[in-house]
């Protein structure tokens, strides 16, 4: 497994890392025990598999327990552990306070990568927390850098970073020059808005990127015949129609026709290819040099073997070249705001 630095920084991260956001289960994937958590972080270590990922928001907290019990056996200067703390959390002794709770969670004394998990707007915050006080007054980037500081003083955390930060700020973050390394957002082949501003921003400034929704949740996979078997969970970004999905929030029409015909398109090229789908998604993502690493998710161990020895296989420059004219018309209808749950005047990502 190729390993990639975050940007300009020492720390390096495995090209593929595992998205941990089912372990503990909820209401968005289901029921998931800690055997599936297990089960899926020795695969994916033992295929070389070193950066795990995670977020204080996902199921509340269960998601940090059951990574933390996973890696339990696993020597811990051998894997990278990333997690993510809310936006309404991240005013500075609220933040030290949380990553205490993080690190007991996780059962480790340092977490290598701590992340804020959006910026630190009211727009932002709204989506973590109902309490009037921190939507008027939210956290100050100053304040949130000086509680990463001092994290990073005390030994508690190793690197910090962002996760979902657009143009706007991430400037913000950076004029503070603070030690941030990694800019953590969404890419596949039918979200590709990062490529136009925020990624090439991000590389400038020396900053890793931690691609999430490489397989977008199961859609570049032969998992779904069809746009209409795709869950209503997992038909809420702007591709879909929001007309007849309740739990979609961006009111808008979607771009399905342009997915639909991307989706045959890729399908072909896998065809003729003789490949899966679903490695010709993760090469692609990572044929990417300013991406050093792509999150990818699962609950049973062989499809994560089946994903990490894909990382480790390249395209052929023709058939990036004809993923990325396939997929063209989906990144055009989309535009340059990759908050893919939001409409354009609701982006939490500026």
């Amino acid at each position: 497994m190729e390993r990639r630095f975050c940007g300009s920084s020492h720390l390096q991260l495995s090209v593929l890392g595992l998205g941990c956001w089912e372990f503990g289960g909820g209401e968005y994937w289901g029921p998931h025990t800690q055997a599936e958590a297990d089960s899926a972080v020795r695969a994916a270590f033992d295929e070389g598999v070193t950066y795990f990922d995670t977020a204080e928001a996902y199921n509340d907290g269960r998601s940090e327990q059951a990574l933390g019990k996973a890696l339990k056996g696993i020597p811990r200067n051998e894997v990278v552990i990333g997690t993510k703390v809310s936006p309404s959390n991240a005013y500075r002794d609220t933040l030290i306070d949380h990553c205490e709770s993080s690190l007991r969670r996780l059962g480790t004394d340092h977490i290598d990568l701590y992340m804020v998990h959006w910026p630190t707007t009211s727009h932002s915050i709204r989506h973590f927390t109902n309490d009037p006080r921190k939507i008027v007054l939210p956290p100050t980037v100053e304040e949130m850098f000086e509680g990463f500081s001092r994290l990073i003083d005390a030994g508690k955390i190793l690197y910090t970073g962002v996760s979902n930060f657009g143009l706007r700020p991430l400037s913000e973050a950076l004029a503070l020059k603070p030690r941030i390394v990694a800019n953590q957002l969404p890419y596949n082949l039918l979200c590709r808005a990062i490529e136009l501003e925020v990624l090439p921003a991000s590389s400038r400034e020396g900053l890793g990127v931690i691609g999430y929704f490489t397989l977008l949740q199961g859609i570049l996979t032969e998992k779904y015949q069809g746009l209409s078997d795709v869950p209503k969970w997992q038909r809420r970004t702007r591709h879909f129609d929001s007309a007849d999905n309740t739990l979609a929030r961006h009111g808008g029409a979607g771009v399905e026709n342009e997915t639909q015909a991307a989706l045959n398109r890729i399908r072909e090229i896998a065809l003729s290819a003789d490949v899966p789908v679903s490695t010709l998604a993760i090469r692609w993502a990572i044929s990417n040099p300013e991406i050093t690493c792509a999150l990818v998710g699962s609950r049973f161990p062989q499809r994560i073997r089946e994903n990490a020895r894909d990382a480790t296989g390249a395209l052929d420059q023709e058939v990036v070249a004809a993923l990325n004219e396939a997929t063209r018309p989906v990144q055009e209808k989309l535009g340059n705001g990759f908050d893919y749950y939001e409409s354009a005047d609701n982006d939490r990502t500026r």
